[in-house]
Formats: structure tokens, sequence, C-alpha cells
């Protein structure tokens, strides 16, 4: 194996840790602070103030490391434009939350409609590959569902990226999660010469500087930027790689995150107020039940890891 594949991956990773202690001060300055929900999770309360934003720490890792392989890599365009265009939703949302007081940030129907831009514009001009997909465990046949993959793609992009950002409610959960889904997806691209590891390599590095500073007890959030970024980054790699399936098993977790949150908000509704989780997203109902966000987060990166390599073994 040719390791020279894995130097994007310390590059990121350098530039994350040289970043934390230069962004997190400015976030401060800037009163970049985390607002929590009084209705919330009550031990959460003590994490009002902690700087949020840190996501544009991985981003500028990530682009950053990205640059020096574009010209030989171009496949990692794709990838990069749908990454940076959900992390620029998710900067404009958080910049409406923090610094303009807007406790909503964007409304629904404002993210929804830059969500489905974003993601027109990916399918048009960048996302220049088969929408054939992989079909797992069938030995390396392909679904081709003709004209209704086009539909599917907003489906899976938009639903992804809304399921990583559910997914980041906890110390180091989201980071911890992505970080090995991206390494699953880095194995497939060097395994099959896909030409994208450069940027899988990257996000690799960078979340893995991150979660220095974002472990518990956090001394930074990544917000909106970083996990609609992740999520923006996740569906894109899938895409390119033609596993758009591989999302369901590799991204388990976001999966629950978002079913969670539908559940929940369809039966408080159809029961007028009646709730089947402690709380929603689901792992505030494990905190509930006595969980440590720890703990929380150990388990469901466990999960996500046996799930990573039987996604490997379903190719």
């Amino acid at each position: 194996m040719d390791y020279k594949v894995f130097i994007p991956v310390l590059i990121s990773f350098v530039l994350s840790v040289i970043l934390g202690p230069l962004v997190i001060p400015v976030l401060r300055r800037l009163k970049m602070d985390q607002t929590e929900r009084e209705d919330g999770v009550k031990s959460h309360l003590k994490k009002a103030g902690t700087p949020t934003m840190g996501g544009v720490m991985i981003l500028l890792s990530v682009v950053i490391t990205s640059v020096f392989y574009i010209g030989r890599y171009p496949k990692i365009i794709p990838i990069l434009f749908l990454t940076l265009g959900f992390g620029l939703i998710g900067f404009l949302d958080d910049y409406l939350k923090v610094v303009m007081k807007r406790s909503d940030g964007l409304y629904p129907k404002q993210k929804m409609a830059l969500q489905i831009v974003v993601t027109a514009i990916y399918m048009v001009k960048f996302a220049k590959v088969p929408l054939t997909m992989l079909i797992p465990f069938s030995g390396g046949k392909y679904l081709d569902i003709g004209w209704v993959a086009i539909p599917l793609m907003f489906f899976v992009v938009i639903g992804t990226v809304n399921g990583v950002n559910f997914t980041d409610g906890l110390d180091g959960l989201a980071s911890s999660v992505t970080v090995l889904v991206a390494t699953f997806f880095t194995v497939v691209a060097i395994g099959t010469k896909s030409g994208i590891e450069p940027v899988t390599c990257a996000v690799v590095g960078a979340l893995l500087g991150f979660l220095l500073f974002n472990v518990y007890p956090a001394s930074v959030f990544m917000g909106d930027t970083g996990s609609l970024a992740l999520g923006g980054f996740v569906a894109s790699a899938a895409y390119m790689l033609q596993m758009p399936i591989f999302i369901i098993i590799v991204g388990f977790i976001y999966l629950v995150e978002v079913l969670s949150v539908m559940i929940q908000v369809t039966y408080f509704k159809k029961t007028g107020g009646k709730r089947i989780f402690k709380m929603a997203p689901i792992h505030h109902h494990f905190e509930l039940c006595g969980w440590s966000e720890t703990r929380v987060v150990a388990v469901f990166s466990i999960i996500t890891a046996i799930l990573c390599l039987i996604a490997l073994m379903a190719m």
C-alpha cells in the first residue's frame, strides 16, 4: 500500500489542532456562545456560554488540505462543493441564532429552500457519476431505478444532512460517529481507487483534531456550521462512490436520530401531548434514562464502528 494516501489525514489533523487555540478564543470574544434550552436536559444548562460555530475549524482544515490535491484529484470537487454549501447554510443559521439573537435561526422553510438549491446545483453541475447504486450483500450488483434516482438524491442528501444535525447534541457525539463513517469511505475510496480519498482523509484528520476540543467536557461545539457540512460530506462521498444505500448501514445512528424526532412529534400531535421517548432526539432519551454523556457517545460510536465493518463485508 502507498502510505502517502494518508498524508491528508496528518495535514488536516495538524491544521485542526493548530486552529483550535486560534479560533476558540476568537469565538469567545465575538460571544459566539451556545444557548441551552431551559426545558432541555438540566445537566446541559452548565454548557451555556461554551463557544459554538467551531465547525469552521473542520471546514478550514478540510478545504486547505484538499486544495493541495484538487489538481490531481478533480473528483473531490463535488464533495467539497456539497460540504461547503451546507456548511455555509449552517453558518448562516448559527449567525442568526448567536449574533442576531433570532432563537430559531433560519426559519424551517428558508433552511429547506437553501438545502434544495444546494442539492440541485450539486446534482446538475457536479455529480457527474452514474446514479446506479451498489446493492449491499449482492456480490457487486448495482440497482438502476431510472428517473426515480433524481428525487431520491434530494431525499437522501437532505435527510442525511439533517440526520447529522440531529446527532450533534452531546459532546463529541456527531464528531465520533462521523469520523468512523469518514474512515469507512476512506477505506472504500482507497480500495476502489475512486480518486476521492484526499478529501475523505482530510475529513478524518479534521475530526480527530476537532475531537481534542469537542470531547466531554467540550471547549467548543461544531454548531450547524459543522453538522450540516458533515452531512453534506457523508451524502456526497456516498454518491461519488455509488453507495447511497450504504448510508442506511454506516449512518444508522443518523437515521435513528431523525426517526426519533419524527416519531416523537407525530405521536405528540396525534395523542394531544403524549410522548414515546422521554425526550428527542433519542440521545437525550438515554440521558434521561440515567446514561452519562460519555456512555451515550461510546455506545453510539461502537454501534457505528460495528456497522462500518458490516458495510465493508456487504460490498
